[in-house]
């Protein structure tokens, strides 16, 4: 395919709720000819229920725990783009999953920007408040620094066409090098040319 773009490994998509994990996903995993997927999406074709429903149910602590073993199992898979949901990287065994078995892009956008983009979806657990901006900040100010230190690339999703960003996405991801813990099988010198 003309115009694909080599990338090696797998590619995680880590931020917050609204950040556009799965719409540049997506478009990643069509420019780099790799398969797409959203663990979220995994997560509730697995239980045959939404993910709000899982909350109402079971609570925050056993979505969470879905949510670490289908990452766990996604991870282990080959060429792929995952976008995991905003709360994926609280539980240490994930941060260290990722890490470990791809390259982690932290999506970062403004409150403002994931206010806008959350604002009509019921779909979102968190979210269901009396003030979603001040939960959005709350989550904020503990997932940042989770994000951080998992990630290898930190780009800026606010205000930015999609096919933009992730045109910016390639050009970083060009210049970096993969995890030397993982093997690429079969890479060569000249696959990046």
């Amino acid at each position: 395919m003309a115009g694909m773009i080599h990338v090696a490994g797998n590619l995680f998509l880590v931020g917050l709720m609204g950040a556009g994990k799965t719409t540049v996903g997506r478009t990643l995993a069509r420019e780099t000819g790799k398969y797409f997927y959203d663990s979220d999406h995994e997560i509730e074709a697995r239980a045959g229920v939404r993910i709000a429903t899982i909350f109402e149910i079971e609570g925050e602590p056993a979505f969470r725990e879905r949510e670490r073993k289908t990452i766990a199992e996604l991870a282990e898979r080959q060429n792929i783009v995952l976008a995991t949901g905003g709360g994926a990287v609280t539980h240490p065994d994930t941060r260290r999953v990722l890490a470990a078995n791809g390259t982690v892009i932290y999506l970062r956008a403004s409150i403002d920007d994931l206010l806008l983009r959350t604002q009509n979806d019921k779909n979102r657990p968190l979210l269901q408040t009396a003030d979603p901006r001040a939960k959005l900040e709350s989550l904020f100010a503990q997932r940042d620094p989770l994000y951080r230190e998992v990630a290898d690339i930190i780009i800026d999703t606010s205000r930015q066409n999609v096919h933009l960003l992730v045109s910016r996405l390639l050009q970083k991801l060009a210049h970096h090098s993969p995890c030397p813990s993982t093997p690429l099988p079969g890479a060569s010198p000249h696959d990046h040319a």
